[in-house]
């Protein structure tokens, strides 16, 4: 592990281009470092099939996130070139395309009337459903993290770790939240999901806060991350992926760190067991789905967190967050293929290729569809016999 590190840091000093008030930003969306090979593809017996119903180029992601949001009768998408596009879910015919002007750095938030970016330098750009420009304003530093649209509010994190709201409707900020920043962070996005009149943010350095939103107020901090090691690097611990809510419940996991489920009112702690993760959690009704950081695939029991199963076969392969998908669990990988595995076991079910570009957003169930984005900018749909 100390080798591995030892390797990252040098490759790391490479990669750190930017710094804000001291803290410096590892960059884990550009090429990583040689590592292990992915692991080969299984072959197996597909008990069930793959149907890709449409596709349309959105443009390229460069070496951002660009995750497709999702409303009843649209599916809106995002390119780094400053493209966005609202797409008809029923057939992939483009409704309209946009040019915003401005490099993009993260995917879509809408409310279905509302749609947000958010564009290089700080700014945040507002679209209505027609892709007219409704406002612009600039913010602190660079967002990575997807912004949420509830309540009226487009709730955002910069990377200086300020978490700000603006009125939906104008562009007016009503309020923000500066939080000290770790002196190392990984250059990713850990998100924000909401429920009822809260937000809940995860946090670089490893820490997932509630907030009410429409005031900012802090309702509880829960820490996630477990610092350890010699250096700040070794010390990262930063959240993964966006809060998963079910219910009452939100579970999380950290890469060097821990994951776990907790009450979304008071903070209160359900479970928790050390797990390290480079993407996010997802959950349903039994269980929550996991990815540690050498690839393997986890369901766990969302009451108890003890191991349902564990499917090993995908390792190195640089899977995304597991999402549950009818009755298998979705995961994209950085070759481009979609796995579909069952629920029940994690055993293969199906698996689909795309543009052969790695996919990196989080799938999106869109009812009976899959909505997936790839690196080189292919949206595509699929559905599941």
């Amino acid at each position: 592990m100390k080798k591995q590190l030892r390797s990252i840091l040098v490759w790391a000093s490479m990669a750190l281009s930017l710094s804000l008030g001291g803290c410096a930003i590892y960059d884990w969306f550009s090429d990583p470092p040689p590592r292990n090979p992915p692991a080969e593809l299984v072959q197996f017996s597909p008990s069930k099939t793959p149907h890709r119903l449409w596709s349309v180029n959105v443009g390229s992601a460069g070496n951002y996130v660009f995750e497709p949001a999702v409303v009843f009768d649209a599916v809106y998408a995002a390119a780094a070139d400053g493209t966005v596009v609202r797409v008809d879910p029923s057939n992939g015919a483009e409704v309209w395309r946009r040019d915003v002007d401005t490099d993009l750095t993260t995917g879509v938030a809408t409310d279905g009337n509302t749609v947000v970016v958010a564009g290089v330098k700080g700014s945040l750009i507002a679209l209505d459903s027609g892709g007219n420009e409704k406002w612009k304003v600039p913010v602190s530093t660079e967002i990575l993290t997807t912004p949420i649209i509830a309540h009226g509010l487009v709730v955002v994190r910069s990377m200086d770790n300020k978490i700000s709201a603006y009125d939906v409707d104008t562009g007016e900020r009503r309020w923000i939240v500066p939080y000290r920043a770790p002196a190392l962070m990984l250059r990713a996005s850990p998100g924000i999901a909401t429920v009822g009149p809260t937000v809940i943010v995860a946090l670089p350095g490893g820490r997932m806060i509630s907030m009410m939103i429409n005031t900012g107020a802090i309702r509880w901090e829960i820490p996630i991350g477990d610092p350890k090691g010699a250096t700040e690097l070794e010390r990262i611990a930063d959240m993964s992926g966006t809060p998963a809510i079910y219910g009452q419940g939100v579970c999380v996991a950290a890469y060097q760190g821990r994951m776990g489920c907790f009450d979304v009112v008071s903070g209160s702690t359900f479970w928790v067991k050390g797990f390290s993760s480079k993407v996010g959690v997802s959950i349903d009704e039994e269980h929550v789905y996991a990815v540690d950081t050498n690839d393997k695939v986890y369901a766990f029991s969302n009451l108890r967190g003890q191991s349902v199963w564990r499917n090993d076969k995908m390792t190195y392969r640089s899977l995304t967050t597991p999402v549950p998908y009818r009755s298998d669990v979705a995961v994209g990988d950085g070759q481009g293929f979609i796995h579909f595995l069952s629920r029940y076991d994690g055993s293969f079910d199906a698996r689909i290729e795309t543009d052969g570009s790695p996919i990196l957003a989080t799938p999106v169930v869109m009812g009976e569809r899959l909505i997936v984005q790839t690196r080189d900018g292919s949206l595509q749909a699929f559905t599941l016999d």
